[in-house]
């Protein structure tokens, strides 16, 4: 009896843990942050490794300002090489290159040029990788 309760007890710790890591990657990101803001937080998480905490940042950035192509491309960016250093190369590149298809447009001369050269530059580095 006295192992079974044992048993049921570290069953127990294990689902309270589990749950726990369960909800500790979800972030609730206010509706009143700025750009700025969402930014800096992601920035702050992916400087932690938490990704997928920097990744709900970007992703709110992107969807409260598609009218903002500069915030925009800076979400696409970052969410692309998030999954770079995650080594998810094929999301990566295909983030990559749909940020791209933004720079073969009349107005590409109006957008954030260190985007579009960084981009060309992991894209090298993941073809280096994948070739090795």
């Amino acid at each position: 009896m006295k192992k079974f309760l044992k048993n049921v007890n570290i069953l127990f710790l294990l689902i309270i843990i589990l749950i726990f890591n369960a909800c500790k990657s979800q972030v609730i990101v206010d509706d009143d942050l700025s750009p700025a803001e969402l930014i800096q937080r992601a920035q702050e998480a992916t400087d932690r490794n938490r990704y997928s905490v920097a990744m709900q940042y970007y992703e709110a950035l992107y969807e409260r300002n598609r009218n903002n192509i500069d915030l925009v491309i800076t979400a696409e960016y970052e969410i692309a090489f998030i999954h770079y250093k995650q080594k998810n190369y094929a999301q990566a590149r295909e983030g990559f290159n749909s940020l791209l298809d933004y720079y073969n447009s009349p107005d590409q001369e109006l957008l954030p040029q260190q985007f579009k050269v960084l981009a060309n530059i992991v894209l090298k580095r993941i073809d280096e990788i994948e070739s090795k």
